[in-house]
């Protein structure tokens, strides 16, 4: 007998992946440049000259046992206490070694923050639309995730629902901005409005509720969009998870970090409860040659202009052929209503015109696709004439 959760796991993909995988299936058959692959979160820009640089001299120069041993199960100090001076440098935090904890990137992250301060059965709350594995996180932990309704008209937060939602069992709260699958950055009234309702909760059940700010995107904006300043500087009980998949283009690397400010409440015993959730998962001591290498390259990013351009060109083309998108101000992702009511027939008609979109049914957001715009842009010139024909399948 075996665990039926990890089973049923194991033998289903995401719907993601699982698109992904026909995807490169279907690309055997016809031809690469035939498919057109808007599956998956996969950064298409090389990553800077910075990463190329930094490997080629750590490798020639550097001890290497030191890069290819254990670390210190939280990280190599040094490399904490680089990532630490950065944000204080950008965020005008104030942030020690002893407040980073390196991960296997941000799936990591998660798993070991959800498990650092859950107790089985309590309650994450989220907000549609959201990212699909952040239930199986939850679950994993052993606990329970309660989705708050997508505010369809900005995406933003709806505060209402949030209020009624919190409860004496909620544990911890997901945000994740800029947004996956929809691209929107929550605003500054957001992320005070957000911890006003948190201090009130925590003070009316009389216990901690963890803001969880999963941020692998934070550095991928456009036009005179910005996150806002650190979510740490406006809710007191934040725990950041940080990936340098995307602003890195290091997806395969597996490379991030969490941070446990100083400001959480019994900071140093929840910092401990990280370090032992790292333990109990097995993921201490993330990867040791490139820890060293983003400590080299932290405060660069991939020509993330290459995305905005993809950005302009899928969203303007999609408007103008009739298409209601949401217009992402970050991430690499378009978020547009289905031409019909169930989006999962309406990725299998895309499907024929060999356009692979990802519903939003698995995103807790029904009658929205996801089209992940990180490709070459010659693939979104080449896709226009597909997404036409879709259209005028139903009559625009």
């Amino acid at each position: 007998m075996l665990p039926k959760d990890t089973l049923a796991l194991g033998t289903t993909r995401s719907a993601i992946r699982e698109l992904f995988e026909y995807g490169k299936k279907r690309k055997a058959e016809i031809g690469d440049d035939k498919v057109f692959d808007f599956s998956i979160g996969n950064p298409s820009i090389p990553a800077p000259e910075c990463l190329k640089e930094a490997i080629n001299d750590l490798l020639e120069n550097e001890d290497a046992v030191l890069l290819h041993g254990y670390s210190s199960a939280q990280g190599d100090a040094n490399v904490r206490k680089t990532i630490a001076e950065h944000l204080n440098s950008v965020h005008g935090t104030a942030f020690s070694a002893d407040n980073i904890y390196m991960t296997c990137g941000a799936a990591a992250s998660l798993c070991i923050s959800l498990r650092a301060v859950l107790l089985k059965d309590e309650e994450v709350i989220t907000f549609a639309p959201y990212f699909p594995e952040y239930k199986v996180f939850a679950e994993g932990q052993g606990g329970k995730l309660t989705v708050i309704p997508a505010d369809t008209k900005s995406f933003q937060i709806d505060f209402d629902k949030l209020e009624a939602a919190i409860n004496a069992n909620t544990r911890a709260v997901i945000i994740n901005s800029p947004n996956n699958p929809s691209g929107v950055v929550y605003s500054e009234d957001t992320i005070k409005k957000l911890a006003e309702i948190l201090n009130a909760k925590s003070k009316e059940f009389n216990r901690e509720i963890y803001l969880i700010a999963d941020e692998p995107y934070r550095e991928l904006v456009y036009d005179d969009s910005t996150v806002v300043p650190y979510v740490t500087k406006y809710y007191n009980n934040t725990i950041v998870c940080y990936s340098y998949s995307k602003s890195l283009s290091l997806p395969g690397e597996r490379i991030g970090y969490i941070v446990v400010p100083d400001e959480v409440n019994d900071s140093k015993n929840v910092y401990a409860s990280v370090c032992g959730a790292g333990r109990a998962l097995g993921y201490v001591c993330a990867p040791t040659l490139f820890q060293h290498v983003v400590a080299r390259c932290v405060d660069k990013t991939s020509d993330i202009s290459v995305y905005k351009k993809n950005r302009d060109l899928l969203y303007n083309g999609l408007t103008e052929l009739g298409y209601e998108c949401v217009k992402p101000d970050g991430a690499f992702y378009l978020f547009t209503k289905a031409l019909e009511d169930d989006a999962e027939a309406f990725c299998e008609k895309a499907k024929k015109h060999e356009l692979l979109l990802v519903s939003g049914n698995g995103f807790g957001c029904p009658g929205y696709v996801r089209i992940s715009y990180c490709v070459a842009t010659e693939t979104i010139e080449n896709a226009m004439p597909a997404f036409k024909a879709l259209a005028e399948e139903y009559g625009k």
